[in-house]
């Protein structure tokens, strides 16, 4: 059974027009974020209060943390490059969907350390344009044979890696696939659907259990769901657009929540104004140590 776990407080407050990629990292005890229409990527330390950030050249959808500790790779909205944040230097790696209405949307690494991530069509037509992809070691990329998303997210892999998670927001169903160590997929099944209120599924991250938690925009709430897809926990949010989670903290036990505020009206904004910014719970679950893309530069 579903039982609610408390409510999410304000950790960081940011106001994000739109923060996603919650990115715990194990190495430095570290939280990482990117506000996607503020083109800006941020990092957060609890342990001393520390805050920075860096501008982007363009909007940065999501983003991954790498084997070598200098870079951090990026998925800008038109295409993936390295970033060393001591130097702020880009080395582009290869552009995505050029000539499309897309731009990068969610991604995480698998267990293997490769970079599977998704994109969202913006075109004003309500076409369906927009694809899965997974970078290589290689810096290869490649298309995967998966349902064509308007709005990718949801993102992440079972503990064993054997279990790839993804969705399309507009459907409100979060789909499941057989994903195996050499990146084959297969097997495409309903994981989970939202039939209650008006949220639509948008980030998630897996714990050591083998439950998925996933930020439900719209309707202010992180659920968890079993490896069975069974509801088991809610955590509520006090602004109605978490985005994005992550577990972290010492023991990978704090649960942090992005959020955003666009397309919040003047009423919303003043009803929620810490709509946009981080937010914490401890929770009784433990998370896995975030998986590094095993990529280098040539």
């Amino acid at each position: 059974m579903s039982s609610e776990r408390g409510q999410a407080t304000l950790a960081v407050e940011a106001r994000c027009a739109l923060g996603e990629g919650a990115t715990w990292c194990e190495r430095t005890g570290r939280f990482y974020w990117t506000d996607i229409e503020g083109a800006r990527l941020y990092r957060f330390d609890p342990g001393t209060g520390e805050h920075t950030s860096w501008p982007m050249p363009e909007r940065l959808a999501t983003f991954a943390l790498c084997a070598d500790p200098q870079y951090l790779l990026l998925g800008l909205a038109t295409h993936l490059a390295f970033f060393d944040p001591a130097t702020r230097e880009m080395q582009r790696i290869v552009d995505v969907e050029p000539g499309l209405a897309t731009r990068l949307n969610d991604g995480r690494c698998d267990r293997q350390g490769r970079f599977v991530f998704g994109t969202k069509y913006e075109g004003a037509d309500g076409a369906v344009a927009g694809g899965f992809y997974r970078l290589g070691h290689d810096l290869s990329l490649e298309r995967l044979p998966l349902p064509t998303p308007a709005i990718s997210n949801s993102i992440g892999f079972s503990p064993d890696g054997a279990t790839m998670y993804f969705c399309d927001s507009p459907s409100r169903e979060i789909l499941a696939c057989d994903y195996g160590t050499d990146g084959a997929v297969g097997h495409i099944r309903l994981f989970a659907r939202l039939t209650d209120g008006d949220g639509v599924p948008d980030g998630s991250t897996v714990d050591a259990e083998g439950g998925l938690w996933n930020a439900q925009w719209g309707a202010g709430r992180v659920v968890r769901y079993g490896p069975d897809g069974v509801e088991t926990e809610r955590v509520r949010v006090p602004v109605s657009q978490p985005s994005c989670v992550a577990l972290g903290g010492p023991d990978l036990s704090t649960l942090y929540v992005t959020s955003a505020r666009v397309e919040l009206d003047a009423a919303s904004l003043a009803a929620q104004p810490e709509a946009g910014s981080v937010f914490a719970v401890p929770t009784m679950r433990r998370g896995l140590p975030e998986p590094l893309f095993q990529g280098r530069w040539r």
